[in-house]
């Protein structure tokens, strides 16, 4: 049940732990617009600059202070981004259907393009473990049509969660019964794994939902899992976790909240439909979003778990 709007209009609070969690003084600023469908924000703490992915018009953009300009194009259809424990950048491409890192030197390094004889759908987020172990998800969104890649059949015919060695280049099966994977993220303790399926996009009452699974004793594979929670209107796509456990996620109407329960906690609005975020700034408390054409902000009253 709603409790209140907040003092300001970008804030629903369903519960009064979200209170807590948001800042009354704070709003959603918007920071930047023009992209065709915003999404993959990642910030980097050591240089205080954020990258994102603009996925039809093939570039990546990069803001520092309040400057935006283009990271890379053209990007391969770049989706998520992430960043691995030695802080290189990790990128999910729909375009070239593989999953790469920028070294230092900014050569780029394909990680993964295949699964077995059989190339990749389009890989779209990733989250890497302590283990140095890139976890990812790979939706047919980049060869559904031209729009986000390029319109092709998936080889392999399904859809599925991976786990990658980059030391050994192993790639195992997470998951196989997603309809279709999306945003990924662990608990902070990396006990649980959080994972979106967004089946709803093509398919009439499809799966708008984020499922939770208990990570295996030897962190390299998964429990059985279940439905964390229903995420409406829209659907759960990129999602985040804060210090404490509870859940941000992308939703239709602006960014949702869940406890490590699945309890909803509150809203913040915004204006377009949001596809990702990620928490930045040198305290960590700064909640990037990108949302459809823009790239959004608002400082909150949590931290997000560090993933350097």
């Amino acid at each position: 049940m709603l409790l209140t709007t907040g003092l300001r209009n970008e804030f629903e609070v369903y519960d009064e732990r979200f209170l807590y969690l948001t800042l009354p003084n704070c709003w959603v600023e918007r920071l930047y617009n023009g992209c065709l469908w915003a999404e993959g924000p990642v910030y980097f703490a050591d240089g205080d600059y954020l990258l994102w992915s603009d996925i039809p018009n093939n570039r990546m953009l990069r803001l520092a202070g309040d400057q935006v300009t283009v990271f890379r194009t053209p990007s391969n259809n770049s989706n998520g981004n992430t960043r691995d424990r030695q802080g290189r950048l990790i990128t999910c491409e729909h375009g070239a259907r593989r999953v790469t890192r920028t070294e230092p030197d900014g050569t780029i390094t394909v990680l993964v393009d295949r699964f077995g004889q059989h190339r990749l759908n389009s890989p779209n987020d990733a989250v890497v473990k302590s283990d140095d172990s890139i976890w990812f998800t790979d939706p047919p969104y980049g060869i559904l049509s031209d729009y986000e890649g390029h319109a092709e059949e998936s080889e392999y015919g399904a859809a599925h969660v991976f786990r990658l060695d980059p030391k050994t280049g192993e790639l195992t099966i997470l998951s196989n019964d997603f309809n279709k994977p999306n945003g990924i993220a662990f608990s902070p303790d990396e006990s649980l794994v959080y994972i979106a399926d967004t089946g709803i996009s093509h398919r009439i009452g499809g799966e708008r939902h984020i499922r939770v699974f208990p990570v295996t004793p030897d962190g390299k594979g998964l429990g059985s899992g279940k439905v964390f929670a229903e995420v409406s209107p829209g659907c759960a796509d990129g999602l985040r976790i804060d210090t404490k456990g509870n859940v941000w996620t992308s939703a239709g109407d602006g960014v949702q909240c869940f406890d490590p329960s699945g309890v909803l906690l509150g809203k913040i609005k915004v204006p377009e439909t949001v596809s990702n975020l990620a928490f930045g700034g040198p305290k960590r408390n700064r909640l990037f979003i990108t949302g459809t054409t823009s790239l959004y902000a608002v400082y909150v009253g949590a931290v997000g778990v560090q993933r350097p």
